[in-house]
């Protein structure tokens, strides 16, 4: 039997639940410690602050400002400081090590390597380091007895001409710890379509790839990203919105696009804060991701940059639960979504779902359940994505 929970989680439990990331860039989500230390080891004179507190406070400010200069200047620092092998490695350790350390239990980590190699590094030295920070960061983790898994997706950036070369660095590396590719950068006048070689590529290839779309632009973008260029999961998807209707009696209708999304159950990367600073949604309570989930969209909760918006996986649900009143059960739904939508093998992501997500949130029941009335049985059923 299932038992629904009758108020919202704690932030503790939040914290403690597991979780699971799909959207996180690595270049969003530096310590402001460690873009002050790798700044001042590079010589990178740029930096608009050097203390971390204060540093960190410009970021979100920057971020939040509504000015897509500023927004853009944020990634140029933390880009800046990411050029030789030993600040990707450190970025990446640390990147894996913060999310352990947020109940995160999968992540997908995404990067652009044509953005490293200022430096001097190779595109494939650059994959490398990045690779190898993200497996200390997971040893260290459970040396603290933190468990994590850390998969990378190589980003093409789709205002440029890199995107083959790309998808075939994504796909050599396939088995040493990169488990996709994706394309990022502006929408408006960069469209998917650019880059369908890389595309074709990864699909002879059976790779996977997610694309950004349906964040700044419409729902041309939505549709080029999954009917010609045949995309596994959608980078945002927010303004897939724009295809639902909502009358004034509630009835909710779809149009054709947003019904194949859902009939297809094409997984939505949505990164509530970030939407914000970026204007896809005006308020959290107002934020689409609370219409979709009703209407069981393949919603997944993602953080999108950690350091531009002050933000964490925790942070993210703690905001839509007070928002929408969401239920440890509805974390858990957001959750399994997410790991049904991960790039690695069928096996794996089931084992993920079975042996550490369910168990996660039923001892959470559990507790709960016994502070209640003394009962401590709170089993789910085996799923299959």
């Amino acid at each position: 039997m299932t038992i629904r929970y009758p108020a919202t989680p704690t932030a503790d439990q939040i914290r403690r639940a597991p979780k699971v990331l799909l959207h996180d860039h690595l270049d969003g989500g530096l310590r402001p410690g460690t873009v002050v230390d790798l700044a001042r080891a590079r010589g990178y004179e740029a930096l608009p602050e050097t203390d971390p507190e204060r540093l960190g406070r410009w970021f979100r400010e920057a971020a939040d400002s509504g000015s897509l200069e500023r927004y853009l200047e944020t990634f140029a620092h933390t880009c800046a400081v990411m050029q030789t092998r030993d600040a990707l490695f450190r970025v990446a350790a640390e990147c894996a090590e913060d999310l352990a350390d947020d109940g995160v239990v999968y992540a997908e980590v995404r990067y652009a390597p044509e953005q490293h190699l200022e430096g001097g590094l190779t595109l494939d030295e650059v994959v490398a380091a990045v690779n190898e920070g993200l497996r200390e960061g997971e040893r260290r983790a459970r040396a603290r007895g933190r468990r994590i898994r850390v998969g990378a997706l190589l980003t093409a950036m789709r205002h440029a001409a890199r995107s083959l070369e790309i998808a075939e660095l994504a796909n050599a590396h396939r088995d040493d710890g990169v488990v996709g590719f994706d394309i990022a950068g502006a929408e408006a006048g960069h469209p998917p379509t650019r880059h369908l070689d890389a595309f074709e590529y990864l699909k002879r290839e059976n790779n996977h790839f997610t694309i950004h779309a349906g964040e700044a632009f419409g729902l041309p973008s939505i549709w080029q990203a999954i009917q010609w260029c045949g995309a596994d999961r959608l980078g945002h998807g927010v303004r897939i919105i724009d295809d639902i209707r909502v009358a004034d009696d509630g009835t909710v209708t779809l149009g054709r696009l947003a019904a194949y999304v859902r009939d297809k159950r094409i997984p939505l990367e949505m990164c509530p804060s970030s939407n914000l600073q970026t204007g896809a949604a005006a308020s959290y309570a107002e934020h689409p991701i609370g219409l979709l989930r009703r209407l069981q969209f393949r919603v997944t909760v993602n953080t999108d940059n950690r350091l531009m918006s002050g933000t964490s996986m925790t942070r993210e649900f703690e905001l839509l639960t007070e928002a929408f009143g969401y239920t440890l059960d509805d974390m858990r739904w957001f959750t399994v979504n997410a790991m049904k939508s991960a790039f690695i093998p069928f096996d794996e992501r089931l084992a993920m779902i079975n042996d550490v997500i369910k168990p996660g949130y039923a001892e959470l029941k559990s507790e709960w359940l016994f502070r209640q009335n003394g009962s401590t049985s709170a089993s789910g059923q085996r799923e299959a994505p």
